[in-house]
């Protein structure tokens, strides 16, 4: 496959050593318990309870834009179909790509959006859009989906991280400028890029985990200490992000695949997608709230069905295996799993055998909860050159995941006295494909 171009010292601060002392100890045992649990929810009640309540999202990201004439809406024997034919379903009526045929066994568990026209073709402003819904003011950044479901769906008292972002890969890295915004570092993004794990979780082997305990205790009365007079959103985002190290050190083990059977890991491949996509489920399921797991290398403006004929089956595999993992476990009834990119490819077939950037008239799939199985909005002309039914743009999808995470998207955040709600005005979901 062609992976190229072608893509501050005042004494108000001073420590009172007797008070500092009298407090440490109250605080040490509690603290040395929660490191060494193995995470919060690791608890069977707990784990019961969010498969039962806790909406979580995994977000496969194609970045660099997918065909969607070679995946959800083929245009078989057509001028700008290409050489891959289109298979039924099991749902009646509704064909997809023939490199799709394990996906075509699960549609009754998806939703294709078939009808999006998103009006940017660029990566980075596209991969923007699509991460938020709507374009950025001059005067305010909005925060990422990401960022909102982990502020929406996080709990304060969880140990594991609220927003984990898996992208390996050097193409296209960074583009969507992931950003939690006015929500603060609080709900931003792990971001994974040359490892697979955060680093420095593991406590050095050199400190017990007594001086550990006692190290976190007297960070945190100092910072108490500072805050006291200073009512700052800086300083509140500050600390609650701090708070959370202790527990993520303790979740070492969602960053680990090892532990997971034989079987489990052929059912996802060898591929670094299919692992991090198992570990997105493992994540899920021990309750993070959002996992974007990015696969690239999709900008075909050569060799287009080369391309996707090495990267169509291995996403077919991979959410297949997915699907089937969480519906095993009872979590597909709980996890939203989405596929998009930041636009779709042309129609039209160039002449390095390529497809370019198209916005114009494009897909994304949703798959398990909140939405109605088996069902399809939009479609387009014979061609796939324009919308001709049920056309949407991101903020309309945008709204649908929020809705299918069980998020009101009309509900309203506050900078300052400025109310910022989670979608521009006039923006609704997509309400025929919710259940």
């Amino acid at each position: 496959m062609n992976t190229k171009g072608n893509y501050c010292g005042s004494a108000d601060h001073s420590v009172q050593r007797r008070a500092f002392l009298a407090t440490l100890g109250m605080g040490t045992a509690a603290l040395a318990g929660s490191s060494a649990a193995p995470h919060l929810l690791a608890a069977d009640g707990l784990t019961k309870e969010l498969k039962k309540q806790g909406r979580r999202v995994i977000l496969l990201w194609l970045a660099g834009g997918a065909s969607q004439l070679e995946t959800w809406d083929p245009k078989p024997g057509r001028p700008t179909g290409g050489p891959f034919a289109a298979i039924p379903t099991d749902v009646p009526g509704v064909h997809i790509s023939e490199l799709m045929p394990l996906m075509a066994r699960r549609m009754k568990h998806s939703c294709l959006i078939r009808s999006l026209n998103t009006r940017d073709a660029g990566h980075g402003s596209g991969a923007q859009l699509m991460m938020r819904g709507r374009r950025d003011e001059a005067a305010l950044k909005y925060p990422d989906l990401g960022a909102i479901l982990a502020r929406e769906l996080g709990r304060a008292d969880s140990a594991v991280p609220d927003y984990v972002n898996f992208y390996p890969s050097t193409e296209g890295r960074g583009q969507e400028m992931l950003s939690p915004a006015f929500l603060g570092g609080r709900f931003g993004a792990i971001n994974l890029y040359d490892q697979s794990s955060p680093p420095n979780l593991a406590r050095p082997e050199q400190i017990s985990q007594g001086d550990h305990a006692e190290r976190e205790q007297l960070r945190e009365w100092f910072s108490h200490r500072f805050e006291k007079g200073r009512d700052l959103p800086t300083l509140r985002s500050h600390a609650a992000a701090y708070a959370r190290v202790t527990g993520l050190m303790s979740s070492q083990k969602l960053f680990d695949n090892s532990g997971e059977s034989k079987a489990t890991h052929e059912l996802y491949g060898p591929s670094q997608f299919g692992q991090q996509v198992l570990m997105a489920r493992r994540m899920v399921e021990s309750g993070v709230p959002f996992v974007r797991v990015g696969r690239a290398w999709w900008d075909s403006h050569g060799q287009n069905f080369e391309t996707h004929g090495e990267l169509v089956p291995e996403l077919d595999r991979v959410l297949a295996a997915l699907i089937d993992d969480l519906k095993q476990r009872g979590l597909l009834e709980s996890t939203l799993i989405v596929t998009v990119g930041e636009f779709g490819r042309t129609p039209a077939i160039n002449a390095s055998l390529g497809r370019d950037h198209f916005a114009s008239a494009w897909s994304a799939s949703l798959h398990g909860c909140g939405v109605k199985a088996g069902a399809v909005w939009g479609k387009t002309d014979e061609d796939g050159n324009k919308v001709v039914e049920g056309e949407v743009g991101a903020g309309e999808l945008f709204a649908t995941i929020l809705s299918a995470a069980g998020i009101d998207p009309r509900k309203e955040y506050h900078v300052g006295s400025r109310p910022v709600p989670l979608v521009n005005p006039g923006i609704k979901p997509i309400t025929q494909v919710l259940a």
